[in-house]
């Protein structure tokens, strides 16, 4: 039985598919964040007196934030950007039914080409 020889990519073929890669990797995470969809939960909390004690923090704190040049009317928006966690259901189903999809089209598809592979070198046995 002769042994099994996979193609041999060219280099420049090598390189197209790392840039796509790299262009995908830089999409995926740069396009949540145009769309305004990553941090979409978070906002500041205001507050109607705007001292050190009321932002919780303490004197050494406060001095830490003093010697970088902040008051406490500068570090409010700061100290009280939080982020509020609210699970979206909906969508978290969508998500996860597409995810599921996409792992069984992908083990269905692996099944595929390894049975080919299989009856390929051993259709003979």
């Amino acid at each position: 039985m002769a042994r099994y020889i996979p193609p041999v990519q060219s280099k420049a073929g090598q390189v197209f598919d790392i840039a796509v890669v790299v262009v995908a990797i830089f999409v995926a995470l740069w396009l949540p964040l145009e769309l305004g969809f990553a941090g979409a939960a978070k906002s500041i909390d205001p507050l109607d007196t705007k001292t050190w004690d009321a932002l919780g923090q303490n004197a050494t704190m406060a001095s830490i934030w003093e010697k970088l040049g902040y008051t406490p009317e500068t570090a409010h928006d700061i100290i009280q950007n939080h982020f509020h966690y609210i699970i979206d259901w909906p969508t978290l189903i969508i998500m996860a039914i597409v995810l599921i999809a996409y792992f069984v089209f992908l083990f269905r598809a692996s099944d595929k080409e390894y049975r080919e592979v299989i009856n390929e070198k051993f259709d003979d046995k």
